[in-house]
């Protein structure tokens, strides 16, 4: 009988190497899909650095700006200023006769009135608003001649602003009064754009005698 040539019938050999072929395509492609996302990864993390970069930088030079604009306002000159040179100093329990409506300096009260922001419906007493200013506090005053929104204005400026005080004053000359130490300026409106200029310059100013010092009532 003549020979019969054999095969090879192995189950599943063919399915096998399809297998493995599948599966390193699988492989690859979760390789090229991990490289992809590191990819973006990286290049968003680049993004977000060079944004936050960028809006440091921003911060930094808008505060730079901010302390410029406010130096240079506190050196500008304001028209209607008046200034009334060396004042004294002293403590007193006394009245004092001042030589300026509304006082602006000399000898006061050793307590002051709380000026942090604080608007006052009455006269105050010129001894302890001169304290007040002593400790580098605005005080603004006003008499019948302002409006109802003169005083509207002015209240929340003062309450929005520590080391500031408001009190009508009926014997001044002018409408408003803007104090600070040896400082005055008088105008006809809250709305006189040199009030802003006043506060910005005056509040704690270089005029302050007493740096640092409390304008909370009955603090020393």
């Amino acid at each position: 009988m003549g020979s019969v040539s054999k095969q090879s019938n192995k189950p599943g050999a063919k399915g096998g190497v399809d297998r493995r072929a599948r599966i390193a395509e699988l492989r690859a492609a979760e390789q090229r899909r991990d490289r992809r996302n590191k990819v973006i990864a990286s290049v968003a993390a680049g993004v977000l650095v060079i944004g936050a970069i960028a809006t440091g930088t921003w911060l930094v030079m808008d505060q730079n700006q901010k302390k410029k604009d406010r130096e240079a306002a506190a050196n500008a000159d304001i028209p209607g200023v008046k200034t009334f040179g060396d004042l004294s100093r002293n403590h007193v329990k006394d009245k004092v006769n001042y030589p300026m409506t509304p006082p602006v300096g000399g000898d006061h009260n050793a307590v002051w009135l709380d000026c942090m922001g604080h608007v006052y419906d009455k006269p105050v007493e010129n001894e302890r608003a001169v304290h007040s200013l002593e400790h580098g506090a605005v005080w603004v005053t006003y008499n019948g001649k302002a409006t109802a929104d003169d005083i509207k204005l002015l209240s929340d400026k003062v309450k929005a602003t520590p080391y500031s005080l408001m009190s009508p004053y009926p014997d001044e000359q002018g409408t408003i009064t803007l104090n600070a130490w040896s400082t005055q300026l008088i105008v006809d409106s809250a709305s006189d754009p040199r009030v802003n200029q006043f506060f910005t310059k005056y509040v704690q100013g270089k005029q302050t005698q007493e740096p640092g010092a409390s304008c909370s009532m009955g603090e020393m």
